[in-house]
């Protein structure tokens, strides 16, 4: 065995040296763009198979009681680190000491030895227990506490960072899952949801996941105890800047996110970038491109191309000609070029999301509530937050705990639902169970504002799977096209986004109508080698997304059995 050991670990060295040497030929600047994708494709295996393997390390270490480790064995294991030859790898073997050691645990050898951050290593062990198998007190070894992931975890064709991922957060239940029997159907239930979205829908696996951990935590508390914990709070400051934290109830988080959705929507006055540039300088004290007032604006930026009032000055005739002349001449690129680096000016949509909220967010504190409040309320960033409240009427009849969400996917209470729905900017949407609009008006050349309403309510965002472009920047889709005889119908509709809707025209993908039931996406063979019917479950809950997967196998059945007329629509 030890031989067979030390010629495991001289291939792993060798292979470490064969990365090296490719990423040092695959750097080459005249790689092919096919070659660059292979290279791609192949390092992010590697780098599966190393996050699989670094779990590993961290069970072998504890289970071997590598911390116990003597001084002369560690300095044996540091010589084949630098020598990696089978001579040394032998000699590494090692023995552990019964005495006093240098490292208390597996933790900390791993923190102070092998300099993995503790965080890591802590995460790391964790993971282990949940998809290898942990040591008891006595030593001996335990099954893993995660059995059906543990199995997805041995599968070589899966990621297992989203495996890994999903045990962590899982892992973090365990103090609010009941006592006994009920306790482990709760987190036999939670294991067998999370590996659903992980083996249908992996892009958006993190998102439900992290919602139905945040769902156990919460619990059934009641609204004092919730009240008692929102607000407000100043953290302090921190590398220059103030932070603050802010908690709020999930019918207030929708306001905010409809907000934020309106800021960050260009075809919006409230998304408008120039404006938003212009509101930024205001905060920041930035006197960016505009004047005070007619006289400080220089000749160029005049319309009329007039002096300013009460200058006395004649217009140059003979400098204006001159002055057009130099217009229509090539530009001076190395003048250019300076005066460009003089006044860097990056553009807006380039900048972060969260910084487009930030101005959204002080334009409405600074918003001036006087005399000109109709011409302010006009300003870049106010934005106006239009919620859509879809509410399930066969789970509202059935007394469901949760029936109700917003169009961005966060849950509410029956209690959270009565207090927003008293709010101004509501728009209750009713759906049935399908998710079809119902009732909503006539057909047309293009979509009524009703319809549009409806349909984005229905659908949350864009149609492709994982794309997570928010509904408000999507564009409606006819997938029964107009200039061919089709008709502007709620259920012939589709989302897409810009690129989307784009790609989807020029063949890249394909919608797919199904009768009774909401429009699908097939992607092509080598993104989906299974040719699954595919629903986009971003913007859903992690119960809708779950009901969404389980719609989407079905009809891929059915499909495939023959017994589902379905229409692949033509780009």
């Amino acid at each position: 065995m030890s031989t067979a050991t030390a010629q495991a670990l001289a291939d792993l060295a060798a292979a470490s040296e064969l990365l090296a040497a490719a990423t040092a030929a695959l750097s080459d600047p005249e790689l092919s763009a096919g070659h660059a994708a292979c290279f791609g494709l192949l390092l992010e295996s590697l780098g599966a198979g190393q996050s699989r393997a670094q779990i590993s390390v961290a069970h072998a270490l504890r289970r071997t009681g590598a911390h116990k480790l003597d001084q002369p064995s560690l300095h044996a294991v540091a010589q084949a680190g630098a020598d990696p030859s089978m001579d040394n790898f032998a000699a590494a073997e090692g023995q552990t000491t019964a005495g006093r050691t240098a490292f208390r645990s597996a933790r900390s050898f791993m923190q102070d030895w092998l300099d993995i951050p503790r965080n890591t290593a802590h995460d790391r062990l964790i993971q282990a227990d949940c998809l290898i198998g942990g040591v008891d007190e006595s030593g001996h070894p335990t099954e893993p506490w995660l059995e059906d992931l543990a199995q997805d975890f041995a599968d070589s064709t899966l990621d297992p960072r989203l495996i890994a991922a999903t045990a962590l957060k899982l892992h973090s239940t365990r103090k609010d899952l009941p006592e006994g029997a009920a306790g482990a159907e709760q987190k036999q239930q939670l294991q067998s949801d999370a590996r659903k979205l992980i083996h249908s829908e992996p892009k958006s696996a993190r998102k439900h996941i992290a919602n139905m951990v945040a769902q156990v935590k919460a619990g059934k508390r009641p609204l004092k105890a919730l009240l008692d914990e929102v607000g407000l709070f100043r953290r302090g400051t921190r590398r220059g800047l103030i932070e603050y934290i802010l908690r709020v109830l999930p019918s207030q988080a929708a306001a905010i996110e409809a907000h934020f959705a309106s800021t960050g929507n260009p075809a919006t006055q409230a998304g408008d970038r120039q404006g938003l540039q212009e509101a930024e300088a205001e905060f920041t004290g930035d006197p960016g491109e505009g004047w005070d007032d007619e006289a400080t604006k220089p000749d160029w930026a005049r319309e009329d191309g007039t002096d300013p009032p009460g200058s006395g000055a004649e217009p140059d005739t003979e400098a204006n000609a001159d002055a057009n002349a130099d217009a229509d001449a090539e530009p001076d690129t190395e003048a250019d070029a300076a005066g460009t680096a003089a006044e860097p000016a990056p553009a807006w949509e380039d900048l972060k999301p969260e910084r487009r909220r930030l101005i959204g967010l002080m334009a409405l504190l600074l918003k001036d509530h006087g005399a000109n409040n109709g011409a302010d309320s006009n300003r870049a960033g106010l934005a106006t937050a239009q919620v859509s409240i879809i509410l399930d009427y066969e789970k509202m009849l059935s007394g469901a705990p949760r029936y109700a969400a917003s169009s961005s996917g966060l849950g509410f209470s029956p209690g959270e639902l009565r207090a927003a729905m008293c709010n101004a900017g509501i728009y209750p949407v009713i759906l049935n169970g399908r998710s079809l609009p119902l009732d909503l008006g006539r057909t047309q050349r293009l979509f009524t504002k009703a319809q549009g309403r409806a349909i984005r309510a229905a659908y949350r965002g864009c149609a492709y799977p994982g794309c997570a472009m928010p509904v408000e920047r999507c564009e409606l889709d006819h997938l029964d096209a107009w200039e061919k005889g089709g008709c502007t119908d709620i259920h012939s509709a589709s989302l897409c986004c810009p690129v989307h809707h784009v790609e989807r025209h020029c063949g890249l993908f394909h919608a797919v109508k199904i009768p009774g039931c909401r429009p699908m996406v097939l992607l092509p063979p080598d993104l989906d080698p299974e040719q699954q019917l595919r629903i986009n479950t971003y913007f859903m809950t992690p119960e809708e997304a779950l009901a969404a997967e389980d719609l989407a196998q079905r009809m891929t059945a059915q499909w495939r059995a023959g017994r589902l007329d379905v229409e692949i629509v033509e780009p």
